[in-house]
């Protein structure tokens, strides 16, 4: 059973990175539908300085700049040019598939030089690793999963215990009364898209360097709407939303281990489940009448401050 938990929290890591990018996003007020092609991006990009160079540092910071460089252009044509968020997203998520497609078709079927697999094999985190239970399943895992804790806990932080991440809040809630108080409401937007399209670019690289280090073009796999569920599921909290990966990413590797242990069942119905999950999550949530269990009040809207 750990041995299933410990690979739960591996399957569920690409998630805990597009999801808290996704959930500081639309924090700040932009909703942006793009985070498959975003993590698209990050994954081709990671693989290809990867394969290129065999420095896995390079590879980590290629993928984050290139799903940060998708929100930047989200943030360009909803921010600066206040068109339809949704409409974006879906573009982006079109854009991203088909920029992976094209620069990654000549690296079908390549594998990864050993320098970035070895950089990326497991490494127990001496005393916490030897906690029972919990310390083979958290704590004996490769340096990107400990990366997705640390993100975590800086977001909890930097969203509840900082004046930055209050005055993002406050653009979220409120932009007309955010920019009315002295706060760049355009700044915080950029900023904080960008930073969002970055970590969903890392979830990409995550599945394209450490989950299937040889590239194949549809390797996210639905995996960005997914994380765009898990905002909701995790109620735009970074806590819940590793948790909620956590769980996502058990189902996924669900039909695995109910193979291993003898049981014969369809892949077809295997593939289905942890989007079938989605489904009931989002219509489970959507009935969620808590005040801190609604999603930012300016959502979606596009602020001019000359309508004020």
């Amino acid at each position: 059973m750990e041995a299933f938990l410990a690979a739960c929290v591996v399957a569920g890591t690409p998630l805990v990175f597009a999801t808290v990018g996704e959930l500081i996003t639309e924090k700040s007020g932009s909703l942006n539908l793009g985070v498959e092609g975003m993590m698209l991006m990050g994954a081709v990009m990671g693989f290809v300085a990867a394969y290129n160079t065999g420095n896995p540092v390079l590879a980590i910071l290629c993928a984050a700049l290139a799903g940060a460089g998708g929100a930047f252009i989200f943030a360009i044509i909803t921010v600066t040019l206040r068109a339809n968020q949704t409409v974006t997203g879906l573009t982006l998520t079109i854009f991203g598939t088909g920029f992976a497609s094209f620069v990654g078709q000549p690296m079908i079927g390549f594998s990864l030089p050993g320098s970035v697999s070895s950089f990326f094999t497991k490494t127990p985190i001496p005393v916490l690793a030897d906690i029972p239970v919990l310390g083979p399943i958290f704590f004996k895992q490769d340096l990107f999963v400990y990366f997705a804790y640390i993100i975590v806990i800086f977001f909890c932080v930097y969203m509840y215990k900082t004046r930055l991440g209050l005055n993002m809040r406050a653009v979220g809630e409120n932009a007309a009364a955010a920019d009315a108080s002295g706060i760049n409401v355009t700044l915080y937007k950029y900023v904080h898209i960008i930073v969002g399209g970055s970590l969903c670019g890392l979830g990409g690289a995550y599945l394209s360097l450490i989950r299937v280090p040889i590239w194949q073009s549809d390797v996210v796999t639905g995996r960005g709407w997914i994380a765009v569920a898990l905002v909701i599921f995790a109620s735009w909290n970074p806590i819940k939303a590793l948790i909620g990966a956590i769980f996502f990413g058990g189902l996924s590797i669900l039909g695995l281990r109910l193979q291993a242990m003898g049981f014969t069942i369809s892949q077809y119905l295997v593939d289905m489940i942890p989007y079938l999950a989605t489904v009931i999550i989002v219509i489970i949530s959507s009935h969620k009448k808590k005040k801190e269990n609604q999603p930012p009040a300016d959502l979606g809207n596009n602020y001019f401050r000359e309508e004020r």
